[in-house]
């Protein structure tokens, strides 16, 4: 898998578990399961909303806020500028955000400058260890991944102590960007829970050594404000989870305080995983604004842009401004085909798909955003493939319309349309392709991984029916 495809999945997977798991906080275990047992792909999924904010689906909380305030600061001044970032958290908790926690509120409006505040609030009051300074920690820990374990494991404590006084939550920190430095790297995090043990303070290695042992298990319900149980649960989440999904739904039912703990999981499981591993349906829905910092809504193109930012790699361009129109067009019964501004200027009630990079998400009211590059760094096609093919399936069931378009509507539009035809339809991919090329001229073919994707999901249809 390409690292960008990691870094993107770490930052945009901590914002999809900050929302999803938001409207459980501080509810009963199971609940997420109770409320939905199966994947819900249809026009309704499991980024509900709600909660006790009565927040938007697919709104993010201050985990994601803050994260955001780690990220554009590091970005902006090249490196670690602890006054500036703390100015940025100042000018953010003036705002007073609705959900900022008890711990960094003191901090925050102390009145003490940055570089004394934590360490005063822990002197005088004994407890500083809360998760708060962990929840936001993925974008340092992308940022300083490619500086090596010495470097960012500095910069996870330095950023933790800005309104964390106890060292124990800056352990904490240390250990998980060490472990997504691991995941970023293609190597395996949960192998390298032991040698990230060791860096960690001897004073506090014992309690963290405690919950990331592979036998330790979370008992549901339990408090999780501390950095260690949380750290500990989405460790454990990761080891008995299987998948991206599987991984949040297994920490979020254990209730507690579920929009940090799924930040926390979201962000590693994201830099295992990858970005095409976190279902189009949650993180094309994710958003939020920064109180204090504007009137600019995050949406997944920023997060996906901030995310190349930090690794240090390309930006792109997701907006190439108005293009020649192509289609919508029925190809397949109740498909239709089209590209980039064929599809955004369709009609309103077309639940559409997209299948390239987008600057601005339509207007349309179902509008899915898939993870597809047209390249070779499609190590996760098959999954991603599977996803928006469910996704599709569950969308038609309810009798929607849908349009499925790609910049220019030619290989990655192909690729769908084929492939529907070869799951849904029992097609040959050769079959599959001389019928959506009889009925969809602009079928482009020059992709040799698209056309293996298909061959190897006609074995598995084979199989399986």
């Amino acid at each position: 898998m390409h690292r960008s495809h990691r870094a993107a999945g770490a930052l945009v997977g901590s914002a999809v578990g900050d929302a999803l798991g938001a409207p459980f906080e501080f509810g009963p275990p199971g609940r997420f399961s109770a409320r939905f047992p199966t994947p819900a792909r249809g026009a309704h999924t499991e980024m509900c909303g709600g909660g006790a904010l009565d927040r938007e689906p697919g709104e993010f909380t201050d985990d994601t806020q803050m994260a955001l305030l780690v990220a554009t600061s590091l970005v902006e001044r090249g490196g670690l500028d602890e006054a500036d970032l703390f100015a940025r958290f100042l000018r953010w908790a003036d705002a007073d955000p609705p959900d900022i926690g008890s711990q960094t509120r003191a901090v925050l409006r102390s009145g003490l400058p940055w570089d004394t505040a934590a360490a005063e609030h822990f002197r005088r009051t004994g407890r500083a260890a809360g998760n708060g300074s962990l929840m936001r920690t993925t974008p340092a820990a992308v940022r300083f991944a490619r500086e090596g374990r010495e470097v960012t494991t500095d910069a996870a404590r330095r950023i933790s102590a800005l309104t964390h006084g106890d060292p124990a939550a800056g352990e904490g920190c240390a250990v998980l960007h060490e472990l997504v430095r691991v995941a970023l790297d293609g190597g395996d995090p949960l192998a390298a829970v032991p040698s990230a043990l060791e860096a960690v303070a001897g004073e506090h290695r014992e309690r963290y050594a405690a919950v990331l042992a592979p036998d330790w298990a979370p008992e549901p319900g339990t408090p999780d404000g501390a950095v260690w149980p949380t750290l500990g649960k989405a460790v454990w989440a990761l080891r008995h989870g299987t998948s991206f999904a599987e991984v949040l739904r297994l920490v979020i039912d254990l209730g507690g305080d579920t929009d940090t703990v799924a930040a926390v999981a979201g962000g590693l499981a994201g830099a295992v995983y990858g970005m095409g591993g976190i279902p189009m349906r949650w993180a094309s829905v994710v958003h939020g604004r920064v109180p204090g910092h504007g009137e600019r809504v995050w949406r997944l193109a920023d997060l996906q842009q901030l995310a190349a930012a930090l690794d240090g790699g390309a930006q792109q361009s997701y907006d190439p401004g108005v293009i020649p129109r192509i289609g919508p067009q029925e190809v397949l019964p109740g498909i239709w085909a089209g590209n980039l501004d064929g599809a955004r200027y369709s009609e309103q009630d077309f639940a559409v798909i997209s299948l390239c990079r987008l600057g601005e998400p339509f207007s349309h009211a179902l509008h899915r955003m898939a993870y597809i590059a047209d390249s070779d760094h499609n190590a996760d096609l098959d999954v991603m493939l599977a996803d928006v093919l469910d996704d599709m399936a569950a969308l038609r069931a309810e009798g929607h319309r849908l349009l499925v378009h790609c910049h220019g509507g030619a290989s990655r539009t192909g690729l769908v349309l084929r492939a529907w035809l070869v799951r849904e339809e029992g097609m040959s991919p050769q079959a599959a392709t001389a019928y959506v090329a009889e009925r969809w001229p602009h079928l482009g073919l020059w992709n040799d991984s698209f056309t293996a994707a298909l061959s190897r999901l006609a074995t598995r249809s084979r199989s399986s029916g």
